[in-house]
Formats: structure tokens, C-alpha cells, sequence
């Protein structure tokens, strides 16, 4: 039993390296620079540090795609074409920061020609499954605790 799940451990971290790679293999559609908000960095940090690294998770009412987060790629997939990438959020620029409240510039990459169309769906997602499986409290507000004075 042992051998199998090193086995699968080892087919996945294969797989991870081959995604990576694939971004620099295939032709790009379009590529420009774009920023992500801190809001959705931020969460993706927290979920891969928490959660496990590398992440995927199916998106819903999308209906083949995958999204495959990593620290330094965040990589939309069709798993019905051999996780051909869609698009990329890549080369975020966080050197220096020094804020966790502004938007990172990095690399959108599109391989797609209608993959523009789904970065705000993706987005909603993303930040719908990750709220999910950190079990981040949605809409309720957050308990502020006074200060107290200490007598001197």
C-alpha cells in the first residue's frame, strides 16, 4: 500500500513539473501585463500555506476547467484536452512589497481567444472554493476588542 501511494505521490509531483513546463511550451494567444487584487493574492497565499501546495480545484458551471494554484502560477486548465492551459496569472512582482492592501502587477497569459471573457468568473470562483476550504466566515463582521488602559 505503501509503494501505491508513493507512486501517486510521485505521478502528481511529475504532473505539477510538466504544468510548469507546459507554459513555456505552448504559443500564447495574448500576453500583457495585468495586476491581481491583494484580496485574491492574499487568499491564495493563505490557502497554499494552509491547505497544501500545490492546489486544484474543479470550477463550477465551467464545466472542464480546472484551476491549478501555485506560489508563483496561478493556471487555468481544460482537463477534457489533457490539461491544455487556458490561461495564466504568472511572474507576480511582489519584490519589495511592502503592503498586503494593493493590487500585485504580473503576467497574464492567454491561450485561449475567448479565455478573456472568464477572468472575472474565475476570479468569483476561486475566491468562493478557497473561502470554503479555509472556512473563512463570509459576510459577518468582525468582533472589535477594546483596548484596556493599564494604570501606571
Amino acid at each position: 500500500m505503501a509503494l501505491k501511494l508513493n507512486h501517486t505521490k510521485y505521478y502528481v509531483e511529475k504532473k505539477n513539473q510538466l504544468m510548469k513546463s507546459r507554459l513555456e511550451d505552448l504559443p500564447t494567444f495574448e500576453t500583457h501585463r495585468s495586476t491581481v487584487t491583494a484580496l485574491h493574492y492574499n487568499l491564495v497565499l493563505v490557502a497554499l500555506n494552509r491547505l497544501d501546495n500545490p492546489l486544484r480545484f474543479a470550477l463550477p458551471k465551467l464545466r472542464t476547467l480546472d484551476l491549478h494554484l501555485e506560489h508563483d502560477a496561478w493556471i487555468v486548465v481544460d482537463k477534457s484536452l489533457n490539461d491544455i492551459p487556458v490561461m495564466a496569472w504568472v511572474d507576480f512582482d511582489t519584490a519589495g512589497r511592502s503592503n498586503l492592501h494593493e493590487a500585485i502587477p504580473c503576467t497574464l497569459k492567454i491561450y485561449h481567444s475567448h479565455a478573456g471573457l472568464l477572468i472575472e468568473k474565475v476570479m468569483e470562483a476561486m475566491t468562493l472554493l478557497l473561502g470554503e476550504q479555509l472556512d473563512l466566515p463570509g459576510d459577518k463582521p468582525a468582533d472589535i476588542v477594546p483596548l484596556k488602559k493599564t494604570a501606571k
